[in-house]
């Protein structure tokens, strides 16, 4: 596993725990607008709708989608 996988690994697992806890801040930080994968996206979108926080929910949305 390369470098580059690890922090991909632990950025999404991060993300998913920020998402959890409805940490907006730290969700913008670790998202800056970078593309995803549209598979990643859907499932953290998922996430976000269970705890219906509509702000949250509007930033993953947001994301572009990786093609």
């Amino acid at each position: 596993m390369t470098d580059k996988n690890k922090h991909s690994i632990a950025n999404f697992a991060a993300l998913k725990t920020a998402i959890v806890n409805g940490e907006e801040e730290l969700i913008t930080e670790l998202l800056s607008k970078q593309p995803m994968q549209g598979l990643e996206k859907s499932y953290l979108l998922d996430l976000a709708k269970l705890n219906n926080n509509r702000d949250i929910i509007k930033l993953i949305e947001d994301i572009p989608e990786r093609k």
